[in-house]
């Protein structure tokens, strides 16, 4: 499942489009800080690794960036858990 993941600042949101199906990261930019309200995938997507991909995605940008990430959500703060390679971006 190869898809472009699209930032959309004016919206708040990432989003990850897959046949037309959408999964999305809401996000609030605090300063040097990626804030991640909410992720959501649509249950079509669920278990397919979208929402995954969607936070690779997301991580590598901020990596990127050079911004921090603090993750309200609870998939997102889960997710970051699981792979060490993002703590160092944690605010």
């Amino acid at each position: 499942m190869e898809s472009q993941v699209r930032d959309h600042p004016e919206k708040g949101r990432f989003e990850l489009d897959i046949d037309g199906r959408i999964a999305v990261a809401r996000y609030a930019r605090q300063g040097a800080t990626l804030v991640i309200t909410y992720v959501e995938a649509p249950p079509v997507l669920r278990g397919t690794g979208a929402a995954g991909q969607l936070m690779t995605s997301i991580m590598e940008s901020a990596r990127a960036e050079g911004l921090k990430v603090r993750p309200l959500c609870g998939y997102a703060a889960a997710w970051i858990r699981r792979h060490k390679q993002y703590h160092d971006l944690l605010a």
